[in-house]
């Protein structure tokens, strides 16, 4: 499965439509980490398929959700349980330590 792509449209239903702890990586096409993060970010997607929901926002398409959720540098990854964020991590981050933070969330 691949991380799906979330809109200011389809957020506040993807997040709070599923009891599964979801990880958000808010990234942009521009961003040199955001695009060596993101490899790792589909391969959360694909190892918790079933499991837990992984999805990604383009901040350039939607400043809002940025605002939102205070995300003021890039990447931002955030781990979110019964629609509330729980978990932030800005930057980029190793994939054992966003696993983690997914499996106990």
């Amino acid at each position: 499965m691949k991380a799906i792509a979330l809109t200011t449209e389809s957020f506040d239903a993807a997040i709070s439509g599923t009891t599964q702890p979801v990880l958000v990586d808010f990234w942009a096409d521009w961003c040199g980490p955001c695009k060596m993060i993101g490899p790792v970010v589909e391969e959360i997607a694909a190892e918790n398929e079933g499991k837990a929901l992984v999805a990604k926002v383009d901040i350039s398409d939607n400043i809002e959700l940025a605002r939102r959720f205070g995300v003021q540098a890039i990447p931002t990854l955030i781990i979110f349980k019964d629609g509330k964020p729980v978990n932030v991590f800005r930057g980029l981050q190793d994939k054992r330590v966003l696993t983690e933070a997914l499996a106990a969330a």
